[in-house]
């Protein structure tokens, strides 16, 4: 049994330990202003590529959510209404959990990979393979 041990103890010290922490990866804020009834998001091109999401698909999420309509003007996304940043926020973190993390491990190291016309969310990090239950 003390041979069993000290095998056990050796696997131990040679197998990887995971960081469970996700501290590396912060969910961005919106920036913006209101521009008479409308609402202007200034970093939204800094979102997308923080996200290393297609602009198109992250601005179709939002607008849908929002139940606004909206244009890309450039590097900032211009909304046809009022909205309060923490509303804006709030749909941000739903992207990030539906679209961007991991099911199993909860990294953000993912990419979006379409099969037939189903819509698949794979993990880079621990390989992990997710279909995706929102068509967007």
């Amino acid at each position: 049994m003390d041979e069993y041990e000290k095998l056990l103890d050796e696997a131990y010290k040679q197998v990887k330990k995971i960081d469970t922490s996700n501290n590396r990866f912060e969910i961005p804020k919106a920036e913006g202003h209101f521009e008479g009834k409308k609402t202007v998001i200034t970093n939204f091109s800094q979102i997308v590529s923080y996200l290393r999401r297609k602009p198109e698909h992250f601005q179709k999420f939002i607008l849908k959510e929002l139940a606004a309509a909206g244009q890309l003007e450039g590097d900032r996304l211009i909304l046809n209404i009022t909205v309060p940043s923490s509303k804006i926020n709030q749909k941000i973190e739903e992207y990030v959990k539906e679209f961007v993390l991991c099911k199993e491990c909860r990294k953000p190291d993912t990419e979006l990979t379409k099969h037939d016309r189903i819509t698949f969310i794979h993990c880079l990090a621990c390989g992990a393979k997710h279909s995706l239950r929102s068509k967007i």
